[in-house]
């Protein structure tokens, strides 16, 4: 077991004035399998690049004897063509096949995968064959970066159930089934702290709304005390000016007394100012304890949406139908019924490539106003009945998010929003104003996936066509989002493969 020690690190990006990290500094042991936490863009995928020594940062990273590496491994679009086992070098150095063919074992995949373009391996597949190159090595510490990004449920189970029985990464993940299963220690970046905690996600969970709670509370009693010690100040204070303006205009007609007059009222104002410096200092003393209470506390702001009530209760139908596309062989898939009435949260649900995605895009393809172009130009051929409501107003998110490029403004003009509404939904969405002058194309994926959530939620409509929404997103988000869509109730039809938000939000789940 090695440990890694983090002293006084402070790191920024060339030309930005805002501190990813600043004086940070903590210890990690190797043996762990450590959950790294965060909001989106604080800083997890830099942390893990500062790791394996990709920037120049201040302050220092002690690491004697431990070797990195890092998942996912890049591939270039000319090395799609290859198979997976020429790639094996290229990913890892001393790589060596049979170490990888037994991790694939584990993964459930037969070795045969190694021998097929690379290109032509679905998403899960791609992130099993790294996984098992990833850990073929014998004495590394793995930084894995968001391993069930765009994984189906089934794959999702696998992973998880691999990363159980392994040790000593450290794993960036929002999906707190994963994170409760897979990890023995949790790594938070918190909004102004670092904190390491014994335990999984649940566990840091609970603890923390405790302390969050505690820190509410310890809040409002400070809150109350500094209210009551200032009204007394400002009446000792009135006091003291009332006495320090009597020793002077007296009417001596009504004052016959007047000897010892003056140094009397002196004296007495003299206490009265004392009493309230002392009051001040108590104050000044209320206030510190205070400060720092609520400066780590998620307060996950309410969101809004305005779903629009459509005339019929029946807003699509689909009886018998399939979908294939032009040129293959068979259907993706076929014999599908189901129907989506107003109020209703249904998931579709199922392996990668059985044609999820393919079903949202014929649905947005039947509201063009020349169905059967749309249908050609996704190269879509159906069968059965696919029947959405005349007059149907549909907000979409897309799972991809690579168009995203240019301005918030340009962005907001190009969908007719009103920029400083949308705006104030990004800073509710825990985007930092600071992000709202850079070009998009150099946010986060995570924060890319909010401003489509945000457009989508900024939209009227009658469905929301939601397509693996999630990806990226931190778990506060997802929360958020989950007490959102509760509380609104709009009408969904969505991908989504976080168990945890389809198990609290959705009311019907389809099978493909």
């Amino acid at each position: 077991m090695s440990r890694i020690d983090v002293s006084n690190l402070t790191f920024y990006y060339e030309g930005s004035s805002d501190h990813i990290f600043e004086q940070v500094s903590f210890s990690i042991d190797t043996d762990w399998k450590l959950g790294f936490l965060g909001r989106n863009g604080k800083g997890k995928t830099t942390f893990l690049k500062l790791l394996l020594g990709r920037y120049e940062y201040r302050g220092s990273i002690i690491h004697a004897g431990v070797r990195f590496d890092y998942f996912p491994y890049e591939i270039q679009a000319e090395q799609m063509e290859c198979c997976g086992a020429e790639l094996l070098e290229h990913m890892k150095a001393d790589c060596e096949l049979w170490r990888v063919c037994c991790e694939l074992e584990r993964l459930c995949m037969d070795a045969e995968v190694l021998y097929r373009p690379f290109g032509t391996l679905s998403q899960g597949e791609r992130t099993r064959v790294m996984l098992a190159v990833l850990f073929s090595g014998t004495h590394d510490f793995l930084l894995i970066d968001e391993p069930t990004n765009h994984l189906d449920q089934a794959s999702r189970e696998t992973v998880k159930a691999y990363l159980a029985g392994k040790k000593g990464y450290i794993l960036v993940s929002h999906d707190r089934d994963l994170l409760d299963a897979c990890v023995d220690h949790v790594l938070v970046l918190n909004r102004q702290t670092i904190e390491i905690q014994n335990g999984n996600f649940s566990s840091w969970w609970e603890n923390k709304r405790r302390k969050d709670a505690f820190s509410q509370m310890e809040n409002e009693k400070h809150q109350k005390e500094i209210g009551k010690l200032k009204a007394a100040s400002a009446r000792s204070r009135q006091w003291a000016d009332r006495s320090e303006r009597s020793k002077i205009g007296v009417d001596p007609v009504k004052e016959q007394n007047l000897v010892g007059r003056r140094p009397y009222i002196g004296m007495k104002t003299k206490k009265m100012q004392s009493r309230v410096r002392q009051m001040e200092r108590r104050i000044d003393r209320e206030i510190e304890a205070k400060e720092g209470l609520l400066k780590d506390v998620e307060q996950i702001a309410d969101l809004k949406l305005m779903p629009m009530k459509h005339h019929k209760d029946c807003l699509i139908r689909v009886r018998e139908y399939g979908l294939s596309y032009e040129g293959t062989s068979g259907p993706v898939f076929d014999g599908l019924c189901f129907t989506v009435h107003q109020g209703e949260r249904v998931f579709l649900c199922g392996e990668n490539g059985c044609g999820k995605s393919s079903l949202i895009h014929a649905v947005l393809a039947d509201r063009a106003p020349d169905r059967q172009e749309a249908f050609r130009k996704l190269g879509l051929v159906e069968r059965g009945i696919l029947e959405t409501a005349s007059g149907l107003v549909i907000s979409y998110v897309n799972q991809d998010t690579s168009f995203l490029k240019g301005s918030l403004r340009e962005f907001c003009r190009d969908r007719g929003l009103e920029e400083s509404l949308f705006c104030a939904v990004l800073r509710q969405l825990d985007l930092e104003r600071t992000q709202f002058t850079k070009p998009m194309e150099d946010y986060s994926e995570g924060q890319k996936k909010k401003v489509l959530l945000a457009a989508s939620l900024m939209t009227p409509a009658h469905l929301y066509l939601w397509d693996e929404p999630l990806n990226y997103i931190d778990v506060f988000s997802r929360m958020q989002i989950e007490k959102l869509l509760l509380a609104c109730r709009p009408t969904m039809l969505v991908v989504e493969h976080d168990v945890r938000f389809r198990e609290t939000v959705a009311t019907e789940v389809v099978e493909l």
